[in-house]
């Protein structure tokens, strides 16, 4: 469990993060090839990974359906 004071620190956290840009005028900052290339990188793995989480609990669900009903025709037959 996260108490009062982890809470508001990290929200005091992101709340820093994501307005300091906007105290700035004038920000000189770029993103570099290599650095679009690990953003796409992680969108693609991203994606993959939630296609076989997907996967994977697609399965289970699937199985748990089958035995239910399964059981449910041997109790009615």
């Amino acid at each position: 469990m996260i108490n009062l004071k982890t809470r508001l620190t990290t929200s005091g956290i992101l709340l820093s993060v994501t307005l300091l840009p906007l105290a700035f005028e004038n920000i000189h900052a770029y993103i570099d090839a290599g650095t679009g290339t690990l953003i796409i990188q992680f969108l693609i793995a991203g994606a993959v990974g939630g296609l076989f989480l997907i996967k994977v609990f697609f399965g289970k669900i699937k199985a748990f359906f089958n035995n239910l009903f399964s059981r449910a025709r041997k109790g009615n037959g």
